[in-house]
């Protein structure tokens, strides 16, 4: 709280110019706001600042909040997501300390299983490859190696919400879907289940879908892009971390891997100069969830699960158990 006992919001980062839709959401509360730099910066500044600052809510996109950030705030009650995954929250710690965790899980369904059908067909149609070579000068038709989209197999692992909608677009284009997942829905339409092993080895595009946690760190590593199809086309539009970057490179190289298209980076913005050079790979920068309408749904429902726990009501979104609580 600040000196005058009003809550303190405090905006870590932000992927977008400004921070007028949480500030006015907040404000309009009663609460005071606090903006951090637009770029996420390191837990021992989110640490800092929360030391200082001592709010009630943190709302965080991309920053870490860390166990020493959410105990430097005696009077925190909720660390807000700006987004679906929380592997930048010690979940944990604030569970421990009775804070509610909260994230925005459907914001941007379509735009992530948009982009990862663009991938592929950018692939499959040769987009990329071909505007580079054509802005090089070069006007060959005759090279293009080109695929029909319909006589392949796509495999989603992770098939969630996300993973639904990107098979639902899919089958549109007749091609064969399997998908990996731990809790199958009970209907999965004309897209086959099946073991990760076998999906890999069946699959002429592997789609990642998947959340990042301990168990899924570098999911795809030497082992499985070996397992993959020969030729073959990794998409990842998740969390950098689930692909072992290295592996990638080298398989790549060794001509087993036939391309890749990368939403997310383990170690992003930085881009390694290898995957900078490959002509097979397509690269964007983490921007899978952005649109016009999915920011701002995004920014509304974020802070307005903040203005929720602050006024004592219950989360939309809740992602943690503090105290038991429901």
């Amino acid at each position: 709280m600040n000196a005058s006992g009003d809550p303190v919001v405090l905006l870590t980062d932000r992927a977008w110019p400004d921070d007028s839709v949480e500030r006015g959401i907040a404000e309009a509360a009663g609460y005071t706001f606090v903006t951090g730099p637009a770029t996420p910066p390191t837990a021992e500044a989110v640490e800092r600042a929360v030391a200082a600052g001592r709010p009630s809510a943190i709302l965080t996109c991309w920053a870490p909040v860390s166990a020493t950030a959410i105990e430097a705030s005696p009077g925190l009650r909720v660390v807000a997501r700006l987004g679906v995954g929380l592997d930048n929250i010690a979940v944990e710690a604030a569970t421990a300390r009775g804070v509610l965790v909260t994230n925005v899980p459907d914001y941007c369904v379509e735009e992530v299983s948009d982009h990862a059908v663009a991938m592929v067909l950018a692939w499959t149609r040769g987009l990329a490859l071909l505007d580079r070579q054509v802005r090089a000068g070069h006007w060959r038709p005759g090279d293009a190696r080109l695929k029909r989209l319909s006589t392949l197999t796509c495999g989603i692992i992770g098939f969630g919400r996300i993973g639904q909608a990107t098979a639902r677009k899919l089958a549109v284009f007749g091609c064969q879907l399997l998908a990996h997942t731990p809790h199958p829905p009970a209907d999965t339409g004309p897209v086959k289940t099946c073991d990760l092993q076998a999906l890999l080895a069946l699959s002429d595009v592997v789609i990642l879908h998947a959340p990042l946690t301990e168990a899924t760190r570098h999911l795809i590593n030497r082992d499985r892009l070996a397992a993959m199809k020969a030729g073959a086309l990794l998409v990842n539009v998740s969390r950098g971390g689930l692909v072992d970057t290295a592996a990638v490179v080298e398989a790549l190289r060794a001509g087993h891997l036939g391309a890749a298209a990368l939403d997310v980076l383990e170690n992003e913005p930085q881009v390694p100069v290898d995957l900078i050079s490959s002509g097979n790979v397509v690269l964007t920068p983490h921007v899978a969830f952005s649109s016009d309408a999915s920011l701002v749904e995004l920014r509304r429902r974020a802070a307005e699960e903040v203005v929720r726990v602050l006024r004592g009501e219950s989360p939309r979104n809740p992602c943690n158990r503090p105290g038991g609580r429901e």
